[in-house]
This record gives structure tokens, C-alpha cells and sequence, in this order.
């Protein structure tokens, strides 16, 4: 389909071959030049037609809107232009030759946009108009004024400065440069590097979007293949969890290079084709090797590119993914350890669903299936913002959001690597709050192999607190903006997250297709001789880690294997992993792709390349104790009953970290009556009650002065002065 909607037809494959042989794409020879079978266009058409039912492809209607609501912008900014020009001083005929092009990039220049997407423009302009004051101020004047305009939100302080609005139900993020010109012609040739000469870097990234579009255009042998792959891989990537620039994932620019890359790798390739050699390429790519469309070229005009080899800041750059218009930068610098780790793992699933669908053993459908991701991890952070209005709200998350990954790199750094975050890149939204709200969520883990110390813990309290004070720094703050972070395990999910309101029963079926991260089954033991009790259902249950405990459920624990690039892991009958020889790998291939693969990604730009190491999981739970869904009240765990939570089952001292061994539920809905509604009335939780006979039980087999102390500290939380939140996350009861 092209910009305007219309759909286009296929080159012809026989045209596409010829044309392929007579020009080589990217910087390398192509790994295949093998063209399809009648299987392959098959599914193609299969994978069109999925595509279309999903409702990807927008209706001419809608493409007219789009073009209409783009004329209407281009007359916008050429009557602020010609106004700043008159007030200027210029002359009557300055006056009517000044002009300002409206150019776009991204998905629409692409021709792979959707229905409900965005149009990222590019205003243009003379260099006596600049964007700090005329454009930010100006512009966003008159916007806020004009009828048809809503939900207006400038970002000067962005990467690339844009502002946001709607215009006619269309969503635009506008740019603004101004180049070194008095009257910018309506034919400009945005890809000529004369438009580049004595401009600042901010306004050459304004360009760049623009002048790489073009260039992916040119640079892969058949346009409509590649667009129908970009378009599958988005869907798919957005389905998955994995889209996101902002958060430490790819964007849409990133996926258009890595989809272009596979394109000039496989030039006679049709789309089903493209699709599984997506997967099979970048589940062995080398990272930190870079992706390249073209030869990286220096210019006289000075402007910085990316260069492992010259720039120490180029060399801690984990998925380079190099934009091939000069200046060559790379686009995907925001992508994490943690973030890469979750999109490695999410091209390994791809692949065997690939391998499914080649061998007819699985259907399109099974490949979009979306990631659950809050089936994949037992702790999570969640990240609640509040606001005035709505307004507000949308200023203050568009601010939070842009930061989320800075909390990434803090909790890695603070840890040592050793505590894994997944930033999930969807807001949810709370309708029952009385104020405007939204909330982010990220999975935490332990490092997979990672060796457990006795009563470790990771406090990131600190960073939580560094981090709040960076983002209560914002700007444009105002009353009622707030943030605050808190820790909830699987089960303290609150409802609005999920589509139907509640948390829906997991299946076996499920269950198998969602990628793990040492999830275990919640373990619910009746005490003997009580079979008629009522059973606490709980994110966490009453019984103490014992070894013997832990030993029962590595029973039944999916013990998971991390591998590295190329290499195959197996889990014996013990449950323990190990590295099998690369060239078992290399057998799901065919003849030497892999190896082709591996030279191709295998540039030498001098950049550090990771350590390949295959490694077991411990099957045991990453125990963590915090106030979690108490955090509202911002009242720490300690000042209720310190004396129980340091005494452990056996007596002994034990760390307040270690607060699951008398059933951290007991603070968040899982205890005896009695004090379920002391609790509950003093911290405002929602509570489900057990019994008092059973919850007296459960609560003295673990510390047998633990119910009445308990009862007493509780009866003075009123009184206790308020701290910072508790954000601590143990590791004792794992090891």
C-alpha cells in the first residue's frame, strides 16, 4: 500500500531477480539469492491476509482524511512563516516568495502506517525563523487557538525537539529546522547534504528522519516486499511487548533497518521468506556488531558519526543499529543489557514459530500471540502517576516515560547486573481514581546463574529515591503532579491491567507458549489433620522457606537456561543446564547460513563483544519484601512488628528482608480476621479474610508470639511517623 492509501502491486519475481543481479545491496554479498517456491507465495498471500483482518491497513477514506489534514498543516505554518516575515521588516515581495515545506518520515513516508497511527512531520523553514521562540511559542500559539486542534504538548527539551497535537482527529508529531536559506523552495531536495551547511546538531537530527527514509527506500532491492515484512515485523514486535524506543526497545526506524538489512541479504526473498530469515539472522547476529545499510561516510562539514574506533562513548553501545544517512548515527542507543536480553529471548520464540509454520505444523495466528507479561514474573515494579487534570497527566507521563529507561540503567548499575528489569512500554490506566491516572509496570529478576549469598539483597531503595528526585525535576511541573514507585508481586496485579477486569486463570496451554523467568507454581499447604479449613489463597503463602520446602518445589519448577549466541543448552533429568556444542545450533539452518550470518556480523569495528555463556536458573523464587501495595500509605514494613519480622520459624535471627517467612500476605490481605480489619482500617488495603482459628495457627507455627505482638504494633501504626517508601528485595530464601 502506498502514502495515499492505494495498494500497490507486487514487483514480478522474475523482474525482481533480474533486477537484483544487476545491482548488489548493502555492504556485503548477499547470503541468497534464492528466489520462492509455490509454498513461499503461498504464504505470503496467507500472511497478507492476516495482516489485512488485523486491520493494518488503513481505508482510502481514511488516506484522503490524512492528505487533507496534511494540506491543511502546510497552509498552517506557511501564514505563521509569511506573518514572522512581514514582522520582520521584510519586504512586500520577501513576503510573498517566504515559504515552509511540510515534508513526513517515519511509518507514513515509509508507506507501512496504520489506521490510528501518527504522521511524524518535518516543518522546514528560513533561517531568519527560529525554533526556540518562534516556533515553540509562536506556532504553539496560534495551534492552541485554532479550531480542530486538541491535545496540544510541546517537548523542546526532547532528543529532537517535536510537538504533539491532533489536528482533525489526526495525530502529528511535528519537527521544526530551519536551514541556512532566505526562501526554501516547495521542490527542496531534503537528501542533497547542502541542506546541512551551517546548521546546529539539534536541527540535523530534525532532518535525519526525513533524509534516512529516503535512503531505506533506496537501499533495498524491492520496496513492496520490504514494506509488507516492516509492516508484519511492528505488528508483531508491538504484540510482544518489544516497541518502544523510549523505554530501551526498538522504534520504528530501528525496525525498518533491521527489516532492510534482511531485505539486501535475501534480495530475491518475497515477505513469508523475509519474516523467518528475520529471525534466523538476529537470533545469531554478534551484538555489539553493528547492522549497516551502507558504508558509513565522513564529510568536511564536521558533524560527529558514529565511530567505535574515535569515540569512547560509541563503544558502550550494546545493539548498534547505524542509520545510513550522513550523519550515520546509531539509532538504537537506548537499548539496555536488560532490554537486549528481552528481545534476544523474544527472536528465539519467533524462530521456532517460524520453523512451525515452514513445516506446516502451526498457522500465522501463533506468531502474534501477545507476551504475558504478567504471567512471566513474580516481582514487578509499579510506577503510578497522578495529575490534575488531564492535561496535566498527559505533560507529566510523556516527561516519566521518557525516564523509565534511566530507572533501568540505575537498578543494573546499582546491582551490578545482577537484578534484571523489564520495562513493559504500555501505560494502564485506573478509571475508578478520582484524578487522572496512569501506571507502568517492570518486571524484576535475578540474573539467571547468578551465585546466591546467604541473606543477599538487593536494596534499591536508594536508586528508587535518586530516580524520583530526577523526575520531581521536570520543568513544567505543577500542583498535583506526583510519583510513586512501588513493589508488587504477580498476584498483587491490580485488575485494571488486565483486558477483562480480572486476572484470568492461567492455562497449561499458556502457560507453555509464554517465555518464563523462574516462575514457579504458588505453593498452598494444608496443615495435617485439618482438612476442613479454610485454604488461603495468597501472592504469597503462609508456610516458611525451608530447604525442604524449596526442594519441593524445584520439583516442579521449569528450570530455565540462558544461552548465548549459537549455542544450545540442555536440561538434564536433574534440572541442570549445560552448553551443548555450537554446531548442533547450526544444524536448524540450512547449508552455511550460519556461518554466512556470523561473517556478515562479524565487522570489525573494534567494539567489545558480549561473553557467550550458557548458565541454569535456580529454580527458587527471588524472594522480596517491601510494602508493597501498603507503599500508598508510604509507610515502611518496619515499624509493623519488627521483633516478628527479624525471628524465623526455627528461632533463629533472620533479616527483615526475609518478611515472606510469616507471609508478607499478612500485610496485604491474607490474614486472620482480626487482624486483617486492624490492618486494613489503619493502611486502607483490600482484604481477604481466612479464618482467626487457622490464621492464629499458622501465624504461632512460625513465631509463637507472633499474633498477639502483632495485634499490639498494630493497634499504634496511627502514631507511627511516616518514612520513605520500603523498596528491598531479598534473595535468602533462594539459595
Amino acid at each position: 500500500m502506498g502514502a495515499d492509501g492505494s495498494r500497490v502491486s507486487p514487483t514480478p519475481i522474475r523482474q525482481q531477480q533480474s533486477q537484483s543481479s544487476e545491482r548488489r545491496f548493502g555492504v556485503t554479498k548477499p547470503l541468497s539469492l534464492a528466489g520462492p517456491m509455490d509454498v513461499d507465495l503461498q504464504r505470503t498471500r496467507d500472511l497478507e491476509k492476516f495482516l489485512e483482518d488485523a486491520g493494518l491497513y488503513e481505508s482510502a477514506e481514511e488516506a484522503e482524511k490524512r492528505i487533507g489534514v496534511l494540506d491543511r498543516l502546510k497552509q498552517i505554518v506557511n501564514e505563521w512563516v509569511k506573518e514572522l516575515t512581514r514582522l520582520r521588516g521584510y519586504t512586500e515581495q520577501m513576503v510573498d516568495d517566504s515559504n515552509a515545506v511540510i515534508l513526513t518520515f517515519g511509518s507514513y513516508r515509509l508507506g507501512v502506517h496504520g489506521p490510528r497511527s501518527d504522521i511524524d512531520t518535518l516543518c522546514v523553514g528560513p533561517s531568519y525563523v527560529n525554533r526556540e521562540e518562534d516556533f515553540f511559542y509562536g506556532l504553539h500559539d496560534i495551534l492552541a487557538e485554532m479550531e480542530g486542534v486538541t491535545e496540544l504538548q510541546p517537548v523542546p527539551d526532547a532528543h529532537v525537539p517535536v510537538m504533539k497535537f491532533k489536528l482533525d482527529g489526526i495525530s502529528i508529531d511535528l519537527l521544526y529546522a530551519s536551514i541556512s536559506v532566505l526562501v526554501v523552495p516547495d521542490d527542496l531536495d531534503i537528501s542533497d547534504v547542502s541542506v546541512l551547511y551551517n546548521i546546529d546538531e539539534p536541527t540535523v537530527r530534525s532532518l535525519n528522519g526525513c533524509r534516512v527514509a529516503d535512503q531505506i527506500l533506496k537501499l533495498v532491492p524491492n520496496v513492496e516486499y520490504f514494506r509488507t515484512t516492516l509492516r508484519c515485523l511492528k505488528f508483531w514486535a508491538k504484540r510482544r511487548g518489544i516497541y518502544s524506543n523510549v523505554t530501551g526497545f526498538l522504534g520504528g526506524v530501528n525496525w525498518a533497518l533491521l527489516v532492510a538489512r534482511v531485505c539486501q541479504f535475501y534480495p530475491n526473498a518475497v515477505p513469508s521468506m523475509l519474516v523467518s530469515r528475520f529471525f534466523r539472522v538476529y537470533t545469531l547476529w554478534h551484538w555489539p556488531n553493528p547492522v549497516m545499510l551502507c558504508d558509513i561516510e565522513d564529510n568536511e562539514l564536521g558533524f560527529s558519526i558514529w565511530d567505535p574506533r574515535k569515540n569512547p562513548w560509541d563503544r558502550v553501545h550494546l545493539m548498534p543499529i547505524i542509520t545510513p544517512a550522513y550523519p550515520c548515527m546509531n539509532s538504537s542507543y537506548n537499548v539496555s543489557t536488560s532490554t537486549l536480553r528481552v528481545m534476544m529471548e523474544q527472536f528465539q520464540f519467533a524462530k521456532k514459530i517460524c520453523d512451525e509454520i515452514e513445516l506446516n505444523k502451526t498457522q500465522w495466528g501463533a506468531l502474534f500471540e501477545p507476551y504475558l507479561f504478567f504471567e512471566s514474573y513474580k516481582n514487578y515494579l509499579q510506577v503510578d502517576l497522578v495529575a490534575s487534570d488531564a492535561d496535566d497527566l498527559r505533560a507529566w507521563r510523556g516527561w516519566v516515560e521518557s525516564r523509565l529507561r534511566q530507572l533501568t540503567l540505575m537498578i543494573e548499575r546499582g546491582t551490578l547486573g545482577k537484578l534484571q528489569c523489564h520495562p513493559y512500554p504500555h501505560e494502564y490506566t485506573d478509571s475508578s481514581k478520582q484524578c487522572s491516572h496512569c501506571a507502568f509496570f517492570m518486571g524484576l529478576q535475578r540474573k539467571e546463574g547468578e551465585v546466591i549469598q546467604e541473606g543477599q539483597q538487593f536494596d534499591i531503595r536508594g536508586t528508587v529515591d535518586e530516580f524520583k528526585h530526577q523526575i520531581n525535576s521536570y520543568t513544567y511541573w505543577s500542583p498535583g503532579m506526583e510519583i510513586y514507585v512501588s513493589h508488587v508481586r504477580r498476584k498483587q496485579i491490580p485488575a485494571y491491567v488486565f483486558p477483562e477486569g480480572h486476572k484470568r486463570r492461567r492455562s497449561s496451554a499458556s502457560a507453555d507458549r509464554c517465555l518464563k523467568r523462574n516462575i514457579t507454581p504458588d505453593v498452598v499447604e494444608a496443615k495435617p489433620g485439618s482438612p476442613g479449613k479454610k485454604q488461603c489463597i495468597s501472592p504469597q503463602n503462609w508456610s516458611p522457606i525451608t530447604p525442604e520446602l524449596v526442594s519441593q518445589i524445584s520439583d516442579v519448577t521449569l528450570n530455565v537456561c540462558s544461552i548465548g549466541v549459537a549455542e544450545q543448552a540442555h536440561i538434564d533429568v536433574n534440572g541442570k543446564c549445560s552448553a551443548s556444542d555450537n554446531n548442533l545450533y547450526r544444524l536448524e539452518l540450512r547449508g552455511s547460513e550460519v556461518q554466512d550470518i556470523q561473517n556478515h556480523s562479524a565487522i570489525n569495528v573494534d567494539a567489545p563483544k558480549p561473553e557467550t555463556t550458557a548458565s541454569c536458573a535456580d529454580s527458587g523464587d527471588v524472594g522480596c519484601s517491601s510494602n508493597s501495595s501498603v507503599l500508598s500509605a508510604d509507610r515502611s514494613v518496619e515499624h509493623i512488628a519488627p521483633e516478628i519480622l527479624n525471628r524465623s520459624d526455627d528461632g533463629q535471627a533472620e533479616s527483615i528482608a526475609g518478611m515472606e517467612k510469616i507471609g508478607p500476605g499478612l500485610l496485604r490481605g491474607d490474614s486472620c480476621e482480626e487482624v486483617s480489619n486492624l490492618l486494613c482500617d489503619k493502611l486502607g488495603t483490600n482484604c481477604q479474610s481466612i479464618s482467626e482459628e487457622d490464621g492464629r495457627e499458622q501465624l504461632e507455627s512460625i513465631a509463637p508470639d507472633g499474633y498477639d505482638t502483632l495485634t499490639k504494633s498494630a493497634e499504634n501504626i496511627g502514631s507511627e511517623p511516616v518514612q520513605d517508601s520500603l523498596t528491598r528485595f531479598s534473595l535468602a530464601s533462594t539459595a
